[in-house]
């Protein structure tokens, strides 16, 4: 992901996902990052952009010891070691973790507080609800229980 497929909005950014998992073709998605009121992640993308003094190309990359900014983008595999690097860090288990996670711990906290499944599906670019199902199990595992009203 670039600077430029970052559009500033009034709601947040339109976002160009130029080729991913799930668009191997290349022909591009868009989704919205919405500015939030919580975790606020358009304001911590213009934070760190600032204080990078990224003004162009590559959004995420590398900084070495010191605050040395790279050039180049970070590659799925440093994205991961991020990852498992912060599992440890927060006592976790960084075999349990990958850069996947972060996309599967959004659409399962997006389950758990509601999110329409095509709401979710726009977001993650998912084309099969059974692959999203697969996300979304153990936020539903109670929820609207068969035996709720028996048991």
């Amino acid at each position: 992901m670039t600077v430029a497929d970052l559009v500033d909005a009034p709601d947040g950014y339109r976002v160009m996902i130029r080729r991913s998992k799930t668009d191997q073709e290349g022909e591009g998605q868009e989704i919205a990052i919405p500015r939030g009121y919580r975790i606020r992640p358009v304001e911590h993308v213009q934070a760190w952009l600032a204080a990078a003094g990224i003004t162009d190309g590559p959004l995420f990359r590398a900084v070495l010891k010191g605050g040395r900014l790279q050039a180049v983008p970070l590659t799925p595999h440093s994205a991961a070691q991020i990852v498992k690097t912060y599992a440890k860090r927060a006592g976790l288990d960084p075999a349990s973790f990958a850069g996947h996670s972060l996309r599967a711990g959004f659409l399962t906290s997006a389950a758990e507080s509601g999110a329409s499944i095509f709401k979710m599906m726009d977001q993650s670019r998912h084309k099969s609800v059974d692959t999203l199902r697969s996300y979304i199990r153990r936020a539903d595992l109670f929820r609207e229980h068969a035996g709720a009203a028996f048991l």
